[in-house]
Protein backbone atom coordinates (compact mmCIF):
# COMPACT_ATOMS: atom_id res chain seq x y z
CA UNK A 1 0.00 0.00 0.00
CA UNK A 2 2.50 2.46 0.99
CA UNK A 3 5.81 2.30 -0.04
CA UNK A 4 8.56 4.35 1.37
CA UNK A 5 10.88 6.62 -0.52
CA UNK A 6 14.01 4.70 -1.35
CA UNK A 7 17.05 4.47 -4.12
CA UNK A 8 15.06 2.04 -6.71
CA UNK A 9 18.31 2.43 -9.02
CA UNK A 10 16.23 2.76 -12.09
CA UNK A 11 13.96 0.05 -11.69
CA UNK A 12 10.48 -0.18 -11.69
CA UNK A 13 8.46 0.75 -8.26
CA UNK A 14 5.60 -0.61 -9.58
CA UNK A 15 6.59 -3.33 -12.64
CA UNK A 16 4.52 -5.44 -14.50
CA UNK A 17 1.27 -7.51 -13.46
CA UNK A 18 1.74 -5.88 -9.96
CA UNK A 19 -0.82 -8.05 -7.58
CA UNK A 20 -2.31 -4.79 -6.08
CA UNK A 21 -2.31 -2.65 -8.91
CA UNK A 22 -2.18 -4.97 -12.14
CA UNK A 23 -3.17 -2.01 -14.05
CA UNK A 24 -0.02 0.16 -13.56
CA UNK A 25 3.16 0.77 -14.20
CA UNK A 26 5.93 3.20 -12.44
CA UNK A 27 9.15 3.28 -12.33
CA UNK A 28 11.10 6.73 -11.11
CA UNK A 29 14.89 7.22 -13.13
CA UNK A 30 17.43 9.45 -12.27
CA UNK A 31 20.23 10.64 -14.93
CA UNK A 32 23.02 13.26 -15.10
CA UNK A 33 23.63 15.03 -18.06
CA UNK A 34 24.99 13.01 -21.01
CA UNK A 35 23.41 9.81 -19.80
CA UNK A 36 20.06 7.52 -21.10
CA UNK A 37 18.21 5.42 -20.19
CA UNK A 38 15.91 2.86 -22.64
CA UNK A 39 13.07 0.80 -21.87
CA UNK A 40 9.97 -1.53 -23.58
CA UNK A 41 7.11 -2.62 -21.74
CA UNK A 42 5.01 -4.91 -23.25
CA UNK A 43 1.07 -5.08 -22.94
CA UNK A 44 1.76 -1.12 -21.40
CA UNK A 45 1.01 2.11 -22.80
CA UNK A 46 3.64 4.26 -21.22
CA UNK A 47 4.06 8.80 -20.60
CA UNK A 48 7.45 10.01 -20.03
CA UNK A 49 7.25 12.56 -17.81
CA UNK A 50 10.45 14.43 -16.11
CA UNK A 51 9.45 15.57 -12.88
CA UNK A 52 12.58 18.12 -13.62
CA UNK A 53 15.55 18.50 -16.11
CA UNK A 54 15.18 17.94 -19.23
CA UNK A 55 15.45 15.29 -21.95
CA UNK A 56 15.39 14.07 -25.35
CA UNK A 57 13.03 11.19 -26.20
CA UNK A 58 12.85 8.69 -29.14
CA UNK A 59 10.29 6.37 -29.64
CA UNK A 60 11.02 4.27 -32.42
CA UNK A 61 11.85 5.84 -35.56
CA UNK A 62 10.50 9.51 -33.40
CA UNK A 63 11.97 12.07 -31.51
CA UNK A 64 10.99 14.58 -29.00
CA UNK A 65 13.24 17.00 -28.39
CA UNK A 66 13.86 18.84 -25.12
CA UNK A 67 11.06 17.59 -22.96
CA UNK A 68 11.15 19.00 -19.13
CA UNK A 69 11.58 22.47 -17.96
CA UNK A 70 11.53 22.29 -14.76
CA UNK A 71 14.92 22.70 -12.77
CA UNK A 72 14.24 23.37 -8.69
CA UNK A 73 11.11 20.50 -8.52
CA UNK A 74 7.86 20.22 -9.07
CA UNK A 75 6.87 23.38 -8.05
CA UNK A 76 9.18 25.00 -10.74
CA UNK A 77 7.16 25.66 -13.94
CA UNK A 78 4.85 23.49 -15.74
CA UNK A 79 5.29 19.34 -16.69
CA UNK A 80 5.49 18.42 -20.23
CA UNK A 81 5.51 14.50 -21.51
CA UNK A 82 5.79 11.98 -24.22
CA UNK A 83 3.15 9.23 -25.07
CA UNK A 84 4.55 5.70 -25.44
CA UNK A 85 2.31 3.35 -27.62
CA UNK A 86 1.92 -0.25 -25.99
CA UNK A 87 5.27 -2.36 -26.05
CA UNK A 88 7.07 0.32 -27.76
CA UNK A 89 11.00 1.00 -27.62
CA UNK A 90 11.45 3.83 -25.96
CA UNK A 91 14.95 6.18 -24.69
CA UNK A 92 15.68 9.39 -23.68
CA UNK A 93 19.11 11.19 -23.05
CA UNK A 94 19.72 14.08 -20.45
CA UNK A 95 21.02 17.32 -21.81
CA UNK A 96 20.56 19.44 -18.21
CA UNK A 97 22.90 18.59 -15.35
CA UNK A 98 20.65 16.41 -13.58
CA UNK A 99 16.94 14.92 -14.07
CA UNK A 100 14.36 12.91 -12.24
CA UNK A 101 11.88 11.11 -14.50
CA UNK A 102 8.56 9.36 -14.24
CA UNK A 103 7.77 6.83 -16.47
CA UNK A 104 3.47 6.06 -15.94
CA UNK A 105 2.01 3.37 -17.40
CA UNK A 106 -1.54 1.48 -17.98
CA UNK A 107 -2.22 -1.99 -19.26
CA UNK A 108 -3.39 -1.39 -22.88
CA UNK A 109 -3.42 -3.80 -25.67
CA UNK A 110 -3.41 -1.98 -28.96
CA UNK A 111 -0.53 0.61 -30.30
CA UNK A 112 -1.19 4.14 -31.29
CA UNK A 113 0.78 6.94 -32.33
CA UNK A 114 3.75 8.43 -30.30
CA UNK A 115 2.92 12.57 -28.99
CA UNK A 116 4.50 15.00 -27.35
CA UNK A 117 2.58 17.07 -24.40
CA UNK A 118 4.26 20.59 -24.10
CA UNK A 119 3.51 22.69 -21.53
CA UNK A 120 1.11 24.85 -23.41
CA UNK A 121 -1.08 21.95 -23.71
CA UNK A 122 -1.60 21.46 -20.60
CA UNK A 123 -4.92 21.41 -19.09
CA UNK A 124 -5.14 22.73 -15.75
CA UNK A 125 -8.04 23.38 -12.98
CA UNK A 126 -7.97 24.83 -9.59
CA UNK A 127 -11.37 24.29 -7.43
CA UNK A 128 -12.10 23.88 -3.78
CA UNK A 129 -11.49 26.82 -1.00
CA UNK A 130 -10.02 27.69 1.60
CA UNK A 131 -13.03 27.87 4.10
CA UNK A 132 -13.87 24.08 3.15
CA UNK A 133 -10.34 22.81 3.57
CA UNK A 134 -9.82 21.60 -0.31
CA UNK A 135 -8.42 23.91 -2.17
CA UNK A 136 -5.87 22.38 -4.96
CA UNK A 137 -4.83 22.72 -8.24
CA UNK A 138 -5.03 19.73 -11.01
CA UNK A 139 -2.54 19.79 -14.27
CA UNK A 140 -3.52 17.29 -16.91
CA UNK A 141 -0.77 15.78 -18.31
CA UNK A 142 -2.68 12.62 -20.15
CA UNK A 143 -6.45 13.85 -19.58
CA UNK A 144 -9.29 15.06 -21.95
CA UNK A 145 -7.61 16.34 -24.19
CA UNK A 146 -6.36 13.29 -25.57
CA UNK A 147 -9.53 11.11 -25.00
CA UNK A 148 -8.66 8.66 -28.25
CA UNK A 149 -5.58 8.99 -29.01
CA UNK A 150 -4.72 7.19 -25.58
CA UNK A 151 -5.87 3.66 -24.26
CA UNK A 152 -6.73 3.39 -20.92
CA UNK A 153 -3.99 5.99 -19.33
CA UNK A 154 -4.83 8.90 -17.66
CA UNK A 155 -1.84 11.13 -16.04
CA UNK A 156 -1.44 14.33 -13.89
CA UNK A 157 -0.29 16.32 -10.85
CA UNK A 158 -2.24 17.40 -7.89
CA UNK A 159 -1.10 20.16 -5.84
CA UNK A 160 -2.83 21.40 -2.48
CA UNK A 161 -3.24 25.47 -2.83
CA UNK A 162 -2.37 27.53 0.16
CA UNK A 163 -0.55 25.21 3.36
CA UNK A 164 -2.55 21.70 4.67
CA UNK A 165 -5.84 20.97 3.62
CA UNK A 166 -7.51 17.74 2.09
CA UNK A 167 -7.34 16.09 -1.25
CA UNK A 168 -9.43 13.56 -2.93
CA UNK A 169 -12.30 14.99 -0.43
CA UNK A 170 -15.23 13.36 -0.14
CA UNK A 171 -13.88 9.94 -0.21
CA UNK A 172 -14.08 8.06 -3.13
CA UNK A 173 -13.37 5.05 -4.70
CA UNK A 174 -13.36 3.41 -8.06
CA UNK A 175 -12.16 -0.47 -7.40
CA UNK A 176 -14.94 -2.36 -9.26
CA UNK A 177 -16.68 -1.83 -12.71
CA UNK A 178 -20.36 -1.30 -12.37
CA UNK A 179 -21.34 1.68 -14.72
CA UNK A 180 -22.50 4.15 -14.89
CA UNK A 181 -22.00 4.15 -10.80
CA UNK A 182 -18.45 3.22 -11.20
CA UNK A 183 -15.69 2.01 -12.90
CA UNK A 184 -12.57 -0.17 -11.91
CA UNK A 185 -8.94 1.67 -12.21
CA UNK A 186 -6.12 1.00 -10.55
CA UNK A 187 -3.93 4.08 -9.04
CA UNK A 188 -0.52 4.83 -7.67
CA UNK A 189 0.70 8.22 -6.21
CA UNK A 190 3.89 9.54 -5.99
CA UNK A 191 4.11 12.49 -3.07
CA UNK A 192 6.09 15.71 -3.21
CA UNK A 193 6.42 18.20 -0.33
CA UNK A 194 7.28 21.69 0.29
CA UNK A 195 9.91 22.61 2.02
CA UNK A 196 10.65 18.70 1.95
CA UNK A 197 10.40 17.95 5.27
CA UNK A 198 6.91 18.11 5.05
CA UNK A 199 4.12 15.41 5.45
CA UNK A 200 0.70 14.24 5.15
CA UNK A 201 -1.61 11.17 5.32
CA UNK A 202 -3.45 9.01 2.97
CA UNK A 203 -6.62 7.56 4.84
CA UNK A 204 -7.90 4.41 3.43
CA UNK A 205 -11.04 2.34 3.86
CA UNK A 206 -11.52 -0.80 2.61
CA UNK A 207 -15.10 -1.28 3.69
CA UNK A 208 -17.96 1.09 4.39
CA UNK A 209 -18.71 1.48 8.18
CA UNK A 210 -15.70 -0.11 9.35
CA UNK A 211 -11.98 1.70 10.35
CA UNK A 212 -9.76 2.31 7.40
CA UNK A 213 -6.09 2.47 7.38
CA UNK A 214 -3.61 5.87 7.81
CA UNK A 215 -0.32 6.13 6.00
CA UNK A 216 2.16 8.49 7.02
CA UNK A 217 3.46 10.47 3.73
CA UNK A 218 6.69 11.76 3.01
CA UNK A 219 8.50 13.87 0.61
CA UNK A 220 9.05 10.76 -2.02
CA UNK A 221 6.24 8.37 -0.73
CA UNK A 222 4.72 6.12 -3.03
CA UNK A 223 1.27 4.69 -2.53
CA UNK A 224 -1.21 2.17 -4.72
CA UNK A 225 -4.93 1.80 -4.61
CA UNK A 226 -6.01 -1.18 -5.26
CA UNK A 227 -9.72 -1.01 -2.99
CA UNK A 228 -11.26 1.61 -0.86
CA UNK A 229 -11.68 4.89 -0.40
CA UNK A 230 -8.73 7.41 -0.01
CA UNK A 231 -9.02 11.03 0.66
CA UNK A 232 -5.34 12.38 1.67
CA UNK A 233 -4.02 15.16 3.84
CA UNK A 234 -1.48 17.87 3.97
CA UNK A 235 -0.48 18.96 7.43
CA UNK A 236 -0.59 22.85 7.99
CA UNK A 237 2.34 25.16 6.74
CA UNK A 238 3.08 22.17 4.14
CA UNK A 239 2.52 21.90 0.52
CA UNK A 240 1.43 18.77 -1.03
CA UNK A 241 2.22 17.42 -4.67
CA UNK A 242 0.44 14.28 -6.25
CA UNK A 243 1.76 12.71 -9.07
CA UNK A 244 -0.86 10.41 -10.28
CA UNK A 245 -1.66 7.13 -12.79
CA UNK A 246 -4.71 5.91 -13.49
CA UNK A 247 -5.33 2.67 -15.27
CA UNK A 248 -8.58 1.68 -16.33
CA UNK A 249 -9.78 -2.08 -16.72
CA UNK A 250 -12.42 -1.79 -19.31
CA UNK A 251 -12.38 1.92 -20.00
CA UNK A 252 -10.33 5.40 -20.07
CA UNK A 253 -12.65 7.25 -18.50
CA UNK A 254 -12.90 7.37 -14.43
CA UNK A 255 -16.03 7.34 -13.07
CA UNK A 256 -15.61 8.15 -8.81
CA UNK A 257 -18.54 6.67 -6.50
CA UNK A 258 -18.75 8.75 -3.17
CA UNK A 259 -18.86 7.55 -0.14
CA UNK A 260 -22.67 7.90 0.41
CA UNK A 261 -22.62 9.33 4.15
CA UNK A 262 -20.37 12.09 2.97
CA UNK A 263 -21.65 12.01 -0.96
CA UNK A 264 -23.34 15.40 0.03
CA UNK A 265 -20.15 17.22 0.59
CA UNK A 266 -19.78 17.19 -3.45
CA UNK A 267 -22.32 20.15 -2.85
CA UNK A 268 -20.46 22.72 -0.36
CA UNK A 269 -17.13 22.21 -2.92
CA UNK A 270 -16.76 24.96 -5.46
CA UNK A 271 -15.56 23.44 -8.38
CA UNK A 272 -15.37 20.33 -7.79
CA UNK A 273 -18.12 18.76 -10.33
CA UNK A 274 -15.80 20.63 -13.22
CA UNK A 275 -12.80 18.42 -11.64
CA UNK A 276 -14.63 15.34 -12.08
CA UNK A 277 -15.52 15.69 -15.45
CA UNK A 278 -11.92 16.08 -16.36
CA UNK A 279 -10.77 12.39 -15.83
CA UNK A 280 -12.33 10.74 -19.16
Amino acid sequence: MHIPPHDNLNKPVIDVDDARVPLNYFNIVKLKAGLSFQYQVPGYETAIVPATGTVDVYVGSESFPGIGQRRLDVWDGEPEAVYVPAGAKAHFVCTSENAEIFIAGAKFDRELAPFAVRAADIDKIQYGSDETKTHRKIKHILGTKYHGRVGRLLVSELFTVGQGGWSGFPPHKHDTDRLPLETRHDETYNFRFRPPHGFGLQLVQREDGKVGDAYHLVDGSTVVLEKGYHPCVAAPGYEMYYFTILGGLSQRSLVQFFQPTHAYQVETIPGIKDMIAKFK
